[in-house]
This record gives structure tokens, C-alpha cells and sequence, in this order.
């Protein structure tokens, strides 16, 4: 029989998946040791298996937890039923407001992916691809030109390039906030969109 969840359990695990973020991202995930974990978190090493499996399962925790946030952000702008460039627009703005949140699990999904096991890293990048492809059709609702050459996509791919490594220079105490930071992108973004052309190789 199965060891029944304590009350709290997907709290505590929440913490430990948060402590495993941050020193996978500070330490990187081949330096850190499940007994670092534990020590980070308070627990001893016995009642850190009670919430994980081992190391691969905790880094699938961690990077699969993160693409399902960034899916039901997009789900949730989606839902509003807005219209193309204030989509565009709402999904920036809620992917830097994520970011700004989640800076740790965010370096853990860009750098760590390459150590998932095969199954933990398919579910993970097919996350990835939904979260691009929905950015795509945004683009593409405001320059249907640009779908069929696949260049909607393309240019989601750029836009997530001025979005995803912020968090390897923007700090929270620095001049800029995260939200400024995503008027700029949007800006960038719809100021040099117009200028794309269709027939580009």
C-alpha cells in the first residue's frame, strides 16, 4: 500500500523544487548533489527521497513545473479572446512578468534540458514547441503574409531571443523592471514587424 501525502506535501515540494532551481542554476545541475538539496531545504537526505525519485527526477520536476506555467500563461491571454497585437502584446508582457519570477527555473529550462532522461525531455521540449507555436500564430494573426513561409515562426524564435536571457543581465534592483523591460520588446517588436518581407530567403 501506498504511503499516504502528508498535509503540505505539494508545499514542501514546491520549496524543494525552488531550492533545487536556484542551485542548479547557481551551481549548475552536474555540480549539485541531491545532499546539497537537502541541505538547502533543512531535510535530511532520507525525507528528500519521500518527495523524489533522484536527481534526473527532481531537474524533471523542475523544468517540466516551469513549461506548464508558461502554457497556462498562454492559455489564460488566450482565453481573453484579444485581438491580434494586444494578444501579441498581453503574451510579452506575461512571459517578462514570469521571468522576473522564476529567473532560477528560467536558466534551469534553457541550460539543463540536455540532462533530462529521454521521456522527461520530450515532455518538456513539446511544451516549448506549444509555447512557441502559440506566439507564432499570434504573429501570424497580425502579418497572415509571413505564415506560409514559416517566417511567423522564425520571428517567434527572435522575439523569444530579446525575451528568454534577460535573466543573465536584468536584476530586480536594478533601473529597469521587468515590466519596462517587456514595453521595450514589445516595442522592438512591432516597430521593425512591419518591415519583414514575405518574400525574405
Amino acid at each position: 500500500m501506498a504511503r499516504p501525502r502528508s498535509a503540505g506535501y505539494d508545499e514542501h515540494r514546491d520549496e524543494i523544487l525552488a531550492a533545487a532551481a536556484r542551485l542548479f542554476a547557481t551551481r549548475g545541475y552536474a555540480a549539485t548533489s541531491m545532499n546539497d538539496v537537502a541541505a538547502a531545504c533543512g531535510l535530511s537526505k532520507a525525507t528528500l527521497y519521500h518527495y523524489v525519485a533522484d536527481k534526473h527526477d527532481l531537474l524533471a520536476l523542475v523544468s517540466r513545473s516551469h513549461v506548464r506555467r508558461l502554457e497556462a500563461l498562454v492559455d489564460a491571454v488566450l482565453a481573453r479572446s484579444l485581438a491580434p497585437r494586444e494578444r501579441l502584446l498581453a503574451l510579452i508582457e506575461a512571459f517578462m512578468s514570469a521571468y522576473a519570477d522564476a529567473q532560477h527555473e528560467h536558466r534551469v529550462l534553457t541550460e539543463d534540458v540536455k540532462f533530462l532522461q529521454d521521456a522527461a525531455q520530450h515532455e518538456v521540449l513539446d511544451g516549448q514547441r506549444r509555447v512557441v507555436a502559440a506566439f507564432a500564430e499570434a504573429i501570424a494573426a497580425l502579418r497572415p503574409d509571413l505564415a506560409d513561409r514559416s517566417l511567423a515562426a522564425a520571428l517567434a524564435m527572435l522575439l523569444f531571443g530579446m525575451m528568454n536571457w534577460t535573466f543573465t543581465w536584468l536584476r530586480a534592483a536594478g533601473p529597469l523592471s521587468h515590466e519596462a523591460v517587456a514595453r521595450m520588446v514589445g516595442e522592438l517588436f512591432f516597430g521593425g514587424l512591419p518591415h519583414v518581407q514575405a518574400t525574405s530567403a
